[in-house]
């Protein structure tokens, strides 16, 4: 017979192995924490400081593909529509508030618009747009999902179907040029939520705002990682019909974390909106959406902390490259992604682990 003493003895040694193989993942929070918090503001200036931002959100963007592609399966090339979602609600938000007497954005005057649509009307609320932020973002994805995933979409014909969603979004985006600014998007704005994004300490203060909301969206998936919920994902993503057979659905188990990738690139999208000072249909097409794929695969998409980082050095590795090579940085990202979905299907995160691997079998 089992008793409560016997239960505890056994259960305490496992209580030990997951506080140790967690132990590495505390350290590696408390490190991106401090390089964001600590250092970056401290050696970097305000231009680097703000293009670090606009890295940042990137990263945001990459956690949420981390959660779907990397532990659900789900190649998704279209995130840059939930980016926009996001990016155009907080957008839309600012326009309204910079707005003179009349309330009329300043390029539907150029437009000879006289009035504001009525579905920009709800967000000259600040509590509505950080509302709408998340929710439109989830709220679409959740449809996508369940008219998707119900009926077994999956693998090649999923990306295909989000790169569509990608294009299609970006193309209706570009004829709505006397409602949303059309090609050259929205941009010129001065406060956000009455902070002056003129004032160099408040363009510090959207940075770590951006770094904390990074820290924040880690630290969820980390938990829904460690939850039964991560093991779920994974069963989905390796043997999806043995969980369906188990009674379990793995529509919904997908759709949960599409819906929190979705949310998490709204997030992103309206904190890339006051950090850069635009946003336009090129920011959320198919380019975008493969770019930030791209960063999730090199850095490691099974990973925690891969997907931070890929983000981050690809952004960069654009910028410097691009600034002296504009020609080059296409094929050497079309290049670096080939490589590394060839040769490191676990991204550089994984390099530790297969070097390990060949020592033992060594």
């Amino acid at each position: 017979m089992t008793t409560l003493k016997d239960k505890t003895e056994s259960a305490a040694p496992q209580a030990r192995v997951r506080r140790k193989s967690e132990l590495p993942t505390a350290i590696g929070f408390i490190a991106l924490g401090l390089a964001l918090l600590v250092l970056a503001p401290a050696v970097l200036s305000d231009f680097r400081l703000a293009l670090l931002g606009r890295f940042v959100c990137y990263a945001i963007v990459a956690v949420g593909i981390g959660l779907a592609w990397g532990r659900g399966g789900m190649l998704t090339l279209g995130q840059g529509v939930f980016f926009g979602l996001g990016a155009y609600v907080m957008a839309m938000h600012l326009k309204l508030a910079d707005a003179g007497a009349d309330g009329v954005p300043d390029f539907m005057k150029l437009y000879g618009s006289g009035e504001v649509p009525g579905w920009w009307e709800p967000f000259r609320s600040p509590i509505v747009t950080v509302v709408a932020i998340v929710a439109v973002p989830a709220l679409v994805a959740f449809g996508l999902g369940a008219a998707i995933f119900r009926r077994r979409v999956r693998g090649a014909y999923f990306a295909i179907l989000s790169q569509a969603l990608a294009a299609a979004f970006a193309i209706l985006l570009v004829g709505q040029q006397a409602t949303i600014g059309g090609t050259n998007g929205l941009n010129g704005f001065k406060s956000f939520f009455g902070f002056n994004l003129y004032d160099p300490v408040n363009k510090r203060m959207l940075f770590y705002i951006a770094s904390a909301t990074l820290l924040l969206m880690v630290l969820v998936v980390w938990q829904l990682y460690r939850s039964r919920y991560g093991e779920l994902l994974i069963a989905v993503r390796d043997q999806e019909e043995r969980v369906r057979f188990l009674g379990y659905d793995p529509a919904n188990v997908k759709i949960v974390a599409y819906v929190v990738a979705a949310a998490m690139a709204g997030i992103a999208g309206a904190l890339f909106v006051p950090i850069v000072g635009i946003i336009s249909p090129a920011s959320v097409g198919v380019v975008p959406s493969i770019a930030f794929l791209i960063g999730v695969a090199i850095g490691g998409r099974s990973t925690l902390f891969g997907p931070v980082v890929g983000a981050i050095a690809v952004a960069w590795a654009q910028t410097s490259l691009s600034e002296s090579f504009p020609s080059f940085w296409t094929y050497f990202q079309g290049a670096m992604f080939v490589l590394v979905v060839a040769f490191l299907p676990r991204g550089f995160a994984g390099v530790g682990a297969l070097f390990n691997r060949r020592k033992e079998t060594a």
